[in-house]
C-alpha cells in the first residue's frame, strides 16, 4: 500500500554527515593475516634462526679455548721461563695444540729458551729444554761500531770477518768471509767506555754455539775487523 512506511534498506551508505543514497557507496577494504608464503615474514624467521645460529656457535667456540703460554717479550736462546718472561693466554687452536706449552700447569722449575720467541708469540714446546741442552754460550767481542746502528736486544745476525792484512803497517783489512751465521745478541752495552773500545769500533756480547766460540775468539785475537749484518726480519730498534 502507498505510504505505508518499511523497514527494508538498499544496502548503500553514505558517507556525508550519515546520510544514505542510491548516487554513494563505499567498498570496504578486509585486512589481511600474513600468509606463510609471504616473502618478508620467511627472510624474517631466517635472520632470527641465522642469528641464533651464530650466537651458539660462538658460544660454543668460547669453550674450546685451552690455555696457553705466549712470550711477555722477546724471548732469546738461555732465557728462563717464569712470570716474568711468560704469561698465559686462551685460544682456539686445531691439531695443533699440542705443539705449543701448556699453560695449565707451571713450566719446570729447569726451563729455558732454545731458540728465538718474539713477544706475543705462542711458546712452542720444542723452543724449551732444561739448561743443559742450551748450546749457546754468551761471547763479548768489538765489532764495526756502523754495524751496531739499529740492533737491540734479541737481533738475529750474521758475523762477517774481515782479516787484517799482516803486510800493511797500516789499519788494513782484507776481503770479508762470513764468520757465523744467524747468532743472536744477547746485549749491547750502553756505556761503551768501560770495554775500552774505540770510537770506530762498539762492544757486543753474541750468542755463539759452543762449537764456534773458539774460532770468534781466534779472529778477535788476531785483529780482525768483524761486522754484523742483520739477518732478513730480524727484531731491530726504532728509527732504524
Amino acid at each position: 500500500m502507498e505510504g505505508k512506511p518499511t523497514n527494508q534498506h538498499n544496502g548503500r551508505v553514505s558517507t556525508h554527515g550519515g546520510q544514505t543514497g542510491p548516487g554513494v557507496s563505499v567498498r570496504a577494504t578486509r585486512l589481511q593475516r600474513p600468509s606463510w608464503r609471504d616473502s618478508r615474514l620467511i627472510v624474517g624467521i631466517v635472520l632470527v634462526l641465522l642469528a641464533t645460529a651464530l650466537g651458539a656457535k660462538a658460544v660454543a667456540s668460547a669453550d674450546d679455548r685451552v690455555p696457553r703460554y705466549a712470550a711477555a717479550t722477546t724471548l732469546k736462546p738461555g732465557d728462563r721461563l717464569d712470570a716474568g718472561t711468560i704469561v698465559r693466554v686462551d685460544v682456539l687452536l686445531d691439531d695443533s695444540v699440542a705443539a705449543y706449552l701448556s699453560a695449565q700447569t707451571p713450566p719446570p722449575a729447569d726451563s729455558f729458551v732454545l731458540r728465538e720467541v718474539r713477544a706475543g708469540e705462542l711458546v712452542p714446546v720444542s723452543a724449551v729444554g732444561s739448561r743443559s741442552d742450551v748450546s749457546l754460550q754468551p761471547v763479548t767481542v768489538r765489532v764495526d761500531g756502523d754495524s751496531v746502528a739499529g740492533l737491540i736486544s734479541g737481533s738475529v745476525v750474521d758475523v762477517w770477518v774481515s782479516p787484517r792484512d799482516p803486510e800493511s803497517a797500516q789499519e788494513r783489512y782484507l776481503g770479508a768471509a762470513l764468520g757465523l751465521h744467524a747468532v743472536a745478541v744477547a746485549w749491547i752495552p750502553t756505556d761503551q767506555g768501560s770495554f775500552g773500545v774505540s770510537t770506530s769500533s762498539s762492544a757486543v756480547t753474541l750468542l755463539v754455539p759452543a762449537a764456534d766460540v773458539q774460532k770468534l775468539i781466534a779472529a778477535q785475537d788476531a785483529r780482525s775487523r768483524l761486522t754484523l749484518v742483520p739477518v732478513p726480519g730480524s727484531l731491530h730498534g726504532r728509527g732504524s
